[in-house]
């Protein structure tokens, strides 16, 4: 099988990857890809961006693609999945209609109430003095978000009422975030434990994929601003079996059949953020259309089954007759970034240290990375995800941090208490 994977980041590498270790490929292209996805030895770039649909279609016909799998969320919402598939080529991911539980945080939050299931308390506004007048109301912390997408940089929360007029206003009316911010939802600031929850879905049939907890915020000890995500490791400990059906019951089913109930059957990964909290109430922060990234660096590490054989059986509607099986030991991702993401940083600086991390056993997914007169250089915010497997979570940090010690470039920063 030919297999084009849509994306340039740690997760479309990630993905790539797993991929090329079913039996069932031959061949896999990654679109636009980046510098790591260039050194493994099944896959090829192609330069074309996640967002021009016409040409990643035209090259699908041309190269006769069997399969297709979208990493980001954008090509989703500009419907992707919808144009492959009238065009006849197997592609894995929701359609335009579907993706829209990402696309707008409004109807997401909207649907959630519909169908009953939990969430933080929250209004959306497009004026600033009546959301300034909420906030006075609820007082802080609060959470605000712009609606639409916005990078994983689109949540803020506001610790005092002076903050949270700011941003209001940042979004509202100096377009921080361009049209994502031309609605705002403001909600209840949730305290607890946060993971992500993320499932494959074939329309109606389900299947959980390994738990996993990302960090948002650019600083330790979740300081700073959000991004989108810092590091993560997979499995969370602290869900139980218990607290794993509950969630299959009170928040995954519910949305999938809410989803088909109002017409838009959802296929594709599914990915619920969630917050489970001091009485092990679980309430819904977000859904994502989408793998997690970095959360999907550590799950594809984990991973054993034929990720191919999974989407092929999801799109065919069978995933009811697969199960998944994940490696036992834990898994640690932690990414390196420029300094300043997720605000200003400079990009082009050559990175030093690569092929020794290699030898140590972890597994390097590149993000912002290109090649440039022989040499890897920084090409964004996000430049790489180290990533390792341990006996306990203990060594697997351990390999983790040890390695990204001797990757070096100008500007590298990433957060120390991952996954602490």
């Amino acid at each position: 099988m030919k297999i084009l994977v849509i994306g340039n980041g740690a997760r479309e590498h990630a993905l790539a990857w797993k991929i090329s270790q079913s039996k069932l490929v031959t061949k896999i292209f990654v679109a636009p890809g980046n510098a790591g996805t260039s050194l493994e030895p099944m896959l090829k770039n192609i330069p074309i961006q996640s967002t021009n649909l016409q040409k990643l279609l035209s090259f699908a016909i041309a190269e006769e693609i069997d399969l297709a799998i979208v990493g980001p969320e954008a090509p989703l919402l500009l419907g992707i999945v919808d144009v492959f598939r009238k065009a006849g080529i197997k592609i894995f991911g929701p359609t335009q209609a579907a993706a829209v539980l990402e696309g707008s945080k409004i109807f997401s939050k909207n649907f959630l109430v519909r169908h009953g299931i939990p969430t933080a308390e929250y209004n959306d506004f497009t004026e600033v003095a009546p959301a300034v007048q909420y906030v006075r109301e609820k007082g802080t912390p609060i959470v605000i978000k712009a609606n639409g997408l916005a990078a994983g940089k689109g949540v803020i929360i506001a610790d005092t009422l002076q903050d949270a007029e700011l941003v209001i206003k940042g979004i509202l009316c100096e377009n921080a975030f361009g049209s994502a911010g031309n609605r705002i939802i403001i909600e209840e600031f949730l305290e607890g434990e946060e993971i992500s929850f993320i499932v494959m879905v074939d329309g109606n049939n389900i299947l959980p994929m390994a738990t996993s907890r990302d960090y948002k915020r650019v600083g330790d000890n979740n300081t700073g601003l959000n991004t989108g995500g810092m590091g993560a490791y997979s499995p969370v400990t602290f869900v139980t079996n218990e607290m794993h059906q509950r969630i299959m019951t009170e928040i995954i089913y519910p949305t999938v059949h809410g989803m088909m109930s109002e017409g838009s059957p959802y296929t594709g990964f599914l990915y619920a953020g969630l917050m489970i909290d001091r009485y092990n109430q679980i309430k819904v922060i977000e859904f994502n259309c989408r793998l997690g990234d970095p959360e999907s660096q550590p799950m594809m590490l984990r991973l054993k089954s034929d990720l191919v054989d999974l989407c092929l059986a999801a799109i065919n509607r069978e995933l009811d007759q697969r199960s998944i099986i994940w490696d036992p030991r834990p898994a640690v991702g932690l990414v390196l970034a420029s300094r300043g993401y997720p605000e200003k940083y400079v990009k082009g600086y050559k990175i030093n240290g690569l092929p020794v991390s290699e030898i140590l056993g972890c597994k390097v997914f590149h993000a912002g990375t290109v090649f440039q007169d022989d040499a890897i250089i920084t090409d964004g915010g996000r430049v790489l995800c180290v990533t390792a497997l341990g006996e306990n979570m203990s060594e697997a940090k351990n390999h983790v941090y040890q390695v990204s010690s001797l990757i070096s470039w100008k500007d590298k920063f990433f957060r120390t208490d991952i996954a602490n």
